[in-house]
């Protein structure tokens, strides 16, 4: 059992507290009022950020003693939203938010994934017709294996899970972000996952 902070109370917020609460781990889930988020970053052992990330990196990096020695599991995708609405231009380009939370926040380890999928299949993969991937960005290989072990509580199999390597293969996976609004209005909001044909 883990205890776990959700920044980010919406739809993929919710949803991660969710799953990962009936996985049996103590998950505390806050909106964007920052003493929520310190003090619950202050107690757990691993944060999400499931905030809009738009405005992780500012809300995040406010938490700068909060989040010390924390893992600290990104979900987010930095775009500014195009004029439906839906994911736009990388607000990052040529880097991603995750490397730059990481920079802002040294002596927390970062680790991205689950930002390449609509967020329903976050918690429930093999709902798809097809196998899904989860990709692990991150210097830290505990970290990266703590994350693969709450992964795998959220129903992803070992041999759906690839690990890129550093902190920098985020800006691989957060540029994917960019086939979301193009699905969506090809085919609409059905669950989907960015995976690799093996």
């Amino acid at each position: 059992m883990t205890t776990i902070a959700v920044l980010g109370s919406g739809r993929v917020g919710g949803n991660l507290a969710t799953a990962l609460t009936r996985a049996g781990h103590t998950v505390t889930a806050t909106d964007r009022a920052p003493g929520a988020a310190a003090d619950a970053a202050r107690t757990a052992q691993i944060v999400i950020n499931a905030t809009p990330g738009a405005g992780s990196l500012d809300r995040l990096g406010a938490l700068r003693e909060e989040l010390r020695d924390k893992i600290l599991l990104d979900v987010a995708n930095a775009t500014v939203d195009g004029p439906d609405g839906l994911p736009g231009d990388l607000i990052f380009p040529g880097a991603s938010l995750a490397e730059k939370l990481q920079e802002a926040l040294p002596e927390t380890r970062v680790v991205k994934t689950l930002n390449t999928m609509l967020f329903p299949v976050m918690t429930a993969p093999a709902t798809l017709t097809q196998a899904p991937d989860a990709f692990l960005s991150g210097d830290d290989p505990q970290a990266k294996q703590t994350v693969r072990e709450l992964l795998i509580d959220l129903g992803w199999r070992t041999e759906w899970i690839t690990d890129l390597g550093g902190i920098q293969t985020a800006r691989a996976t957060e540029a994917a972000v960019l086939f979301v609004p193009h699905v969506i209005r090809s085919s609409g909001f059905a669950p989907f996952a960015i995976s690799l044909a093996r």
